[in-house]
């Protein structure tokens, strides 16, 4: 599969390899389940008490632009003509 080499780098910084079987759509499944991860665990540290509620919309923030992929139209993963 091509992938544009920004979208490859992006999935690797969240350790996602694409496999030969891997589409977009599969790849983003993939993504979207690490993200939802990482919601689930900031959400378990702001009850915890490691997060104050005041803060907790700054560190959800934070997590969601970390994954930009997830806003990018799949038609835009692969290379560009």
């Amino acid at each position: 599969m091509n992938l544009r080499p920004a979208v490859a780098a992006d999935l690797a910084r969240h350790g996602i390899t694409p496999e030969p079987a891997d589409t977009p759509a599969t790849l983003r499944e993939k993504l979207n389940d690490r993200y939802l991860e990482e919601v689930r665990r900031l959400r378990q540290r702001q009850r915890a008490g490691e997060i104050p509620l005041s803060e907790y919309a700054g560190h959800a923030r934070a997590l969601q632009e970390s994954y930009p992929l997830l806003s990018l139209p799949l038609s835009q993963w692969g290379p560009g003509d």
